[in-house]
This record gives structure tokens, sequence and C-alpha cells, in this order.
């Protein structure tokens, strides 16, 4: 791979960082209410199924159910893995429900959802990795609901690649795979996963024909100089689309916040994201994976 010149940033594309005692301003979200809301937590409840939304503690959660989506999480609502960022519940999961491909379509349909997002639990135990289920809940999406965009968000395969390829053959337009985080703190974030897998994954995906983005997440200690090679060596691998969000600690037993990223900050790597060469970058303190999808299926 070609090394790209690093860009030192001057001082006014990096605003002093933000004592971690109080969040800061722009980390303030509205609290969930309004009829969409009601109406949404409803229909997850009624058809018994997991959002990441409230899985993974999303500050966004009262924004994209006010507007009528949401991003469901398959396979259900524990995983294998045992991540330091991630609030999803850690163990060993039950046996997969074989219904749930079904309701997940019907409930898009209820919702009129017109790009759904949707994603999993690690589900290392099983041989497939959970693909079969993957595979015929695009399919019930797609159905029942033959207008519907979709992005499936998809976890690490640990190199099994036959299931890697059933997961994004069902018909789905976005295919993602988060990175987290750069390359020097995954043991430390992704104890499970390893870095130069993730890449190959993506790779894998671009190469079947499918449009390919990832999530980083700041504020974990990385450096700049990290950001850009994670991004540059994402675009060497086909990335269409990238997200950056600011990390923020679930809880106690999990890693502590290392900084808080200025907006401007967060502008700034949107712009050098798109020098180097990715198609769409979505860079916010509050964006997080599916944080308007909807926008990236045709960027």
């Amino acid at each position: 791979m070609i090394e790209l010149p690093v860009i030192e940033p001057t001082t006014e594309t990096q605003p002093p960082s933000t004592p971690l005692h109080r969040k800061p301003s722009w980390l303030r979200v509205k609290l969930p209410v309004g009829e969409n809301f009601t109406k949404v937590r409803k229909i997850v409840d009624e058809y018994k199924l997991h959002t990441i939304c409230q899985s993974g503690n999303c500050p966004n959660m009262g924004e994209c159910w006010g507007a009528g989506t949401a991003t469901f999480m398959i396979l259900g609502n524990v995983c294998t893995r045992s991540c330091t960022f991630c609030a999803v519940a850690t163990g060993r999961p039950n046996e997969y429900d074989t219904d749930e491909p079904r309701r997940v379509a019907e409930a898009i349909k209820l919702m009129g959802v017109k790009h759904a997002v949707i994603t999993s639990v690690n589900r290392d135990e099983l041989k497939d990795r959970g693909a079969e289920i993957w595979y015929q809940t695009v399919i019930e999406v797609k159905k029942l609901n033959p207008h519907t965009t979709i992005e499936t968000l998809i976890p690490d395969v640990k190199g099994n690649w036959e299931a890697l390829y059933r997961m994004i053959s069902a018909g789905q337009e976005v295919v993602s795979h988060n990175m987290e985080t750069v390359k020097r703190l995954y043991r430390r974030v992704r104890p499970q996963a390893k870095y130069e897998r993730s890449l190959e994954q993506i790779q894998r995906i671009k190469e079947y024909g499918k449009r390919t983005k990832s999530g980083i997440m700041l504020g974990l200690g990385e450096t700049d100089e990290e950001v850009f090679e994670a991004m540059d060596d994402l675009v060497a691998h086909g990335l269409d689309v990238l997200t950056l969000g600011q990390y923020l600690q679930p809880t106690k037993m999990h890693l502590e916040v290392a900084e808080y990223i200025h907006p401007d900050k967060f502008a700034f790597f949107k712009e050098e994201g798109l020098k180097r060469g990715l198609k769409y970058v979505e860079s916010g303190a509050l964006v997080r994976s599916s944080y308007h999808a909807e926008r990236h299926v045709n960027v």
C-alpha cells in the first residue's frame, strides 16, 4: 500500500479537550418521547424483538424511534464476545429463534420503514456464526417489504468466509462491519477480534459487489495519526462509507472515556476521510453506525 503523507492539523482544528468530570454540552440528547416513539416501542415489544438502540444504550434512540425507525438486533441479545466498550450482555446465548426473520419483516412493514438496518450479536458458538438466520431475515424482509432498502451490520465471522458469503447474499444494499477502534487499541477494546481480519472481511464484502461501510469510536486514547492510518487501511481494502462517533462509557465496568472530542475535530476528520478517498463520512459526537443510514445507500 502506498503510504499517504500524514497531515498535521493546525491548532485551529484541535480545540482543547473537555474535562472528563462532566459531559460537554454537545453530548446532550433529548428524552425519548412522542407518538412515533411510543408506536415503535409497542411494535418491538409486541413482536418480542431486540434492538441495538436499547441493548447498546444508543443516545439517538429518541430521534430515530421518533422518526419511526429502529435498528433490529437478531440472534438474541446475549453476545459471545466480551468487548470492553459494549453495553450488550455477554455470556452463553440461548438457542436462536427460527421464527425471528418473519417477525422482523412484519415489524418493519408495520413501521413503514423505507430503509431498514439489521445487526446481531456475535454467535461464535454456532458453526455458521448465525449466517442462515441472517440470510432468512433479509429474504423475509425483502419479500414483505419489496421497496425497503436494507443495511446489514454484521459481526466478525472469525475468518469463516463461507458464512460471510451466506450472510451477504440475500439482496441487502449495504453491508457494514465495524472496525470500532484503531489498530494499537484493538487488543484492549476488542480482545477477541483482529484488526487485519476485520479489514479482510471488508475487502471480501467489497469484492462480492456490496456497498461497504464501517464505524470507528473516538475518545479511547487514539492519536490523529492512528485515525489517519485506519482511514488509509479502510480505503485500501475497499471501504465506501465511514462513521465516526464519540465513545461513551456504558457502565463503570467498561473502558473509561479518555477524551471528549470537540465537534470541530469531528468536522476535521470528516474532511480528512474524504480527502483520503472515502465516498462518504458521517462524523459527529452522537453519530452511531446506523445514524442517518438511509443516506448511505447510494453515495
